[in-house]
């Protein structure tokens, strides 16, 4: 059984994807981060950078004590690795696997939730700021639509833990002021993935956590989201 404190955020989806592809037996232990909860002290023992997701193993890998762990790119290779699937176990295939994986890490993830943050959340709007992180938005839809142009899949010919990595954050293109008909591998790609069974499984169990899908922006969210000391 798997603990995961998650919040319905693309962050949260990458693990739910996961674990329902994988049919890992799991339960969702809410942290409404828009009242707080991501500061409890007891969050913060699993999490201590105060961020989801994170999870508890109650049966990892080593048979040990049961391990918890945060930041997503490193649950979705550690789930990878206790399961056998949507990584390889080693060769050049792991690693390219792994540098799209970091790529979203790295890159994908921080612009695009910049972009979220000046267009829609600012209270202030600062024009730089937004069309900054807007063009490095697009240049990194750009990067990602040619690796797609060759490729089924973003790690190659296989399905992985990249591809559940970067889709959560390509379903937030609206809001990033993206528009896939201008990259048509991409969109392609996304729809591949929207339609699996086990994506829409994991954004079902999304709606019974939070029907907002989302964080509701209201001054008492701004003050936690945004507000930190």
């Amino acid at each position: 059984m798997i603990d995961l404190y998650y919040w319905t955020t693309p962050n949260g989806h990458k693990i739910t994807i996961f674990l329902e592809e994988a049919g890992l037996d799991y339960q969702i232990q809410p942290v409404n981060i828009g009242r707080g909860q991501q500061f409890a002290p007891e969050f913060l023992e699993i999490a201590p950078n105060n961020r989801i997701p994170a999870i508890v193993d109650r049966t990892p890998i080593d048979s040990g004590q049961p391990l918890a762990l945060f930041e997503s790119g490193a649950i979705l290779e550690y789930l990878a690795d206790k399961t056998g699937r949507f990584l390889a176990r080693g060769g050049r295939e792991r690693y390219v696997t792994l540098q799209w994986l970091y790529w979203q890490m790295a890159n994908l993830g921080p612009m695009a939730g910049q972009n979220h943050h000046f267009r829609n959340y600012a209270p202030e709007k600062i024009e730089y700021a937004i069309q900054r992180y807007m063009r490095e938005t697009t240049r990194l839809y750009t990067v990602l639509d040619k690796r797609l142009d060759d490729h089924e899949y973003v790690g190659g010919t296989d399905y992985s833990i990249a591809d559940m990595a970067i889709w959560p954050w390509i379903r937030s293109h609206e809001n990033q002021g993206q528009d896939l008909e201008d990259f048509p591998n991409v969109q392609r790609w996304f729809r591949t993935i929207e339609d699996r069974a086990a994506v829409k499984r994991a954004l079902a169990r999304a709606e019974e956590v939070n029907p907002k899908d989302g964080v509701e922006m209201d001054d008492e969210a701004r003050r936690y989201l945004f507000g930190q000391e």
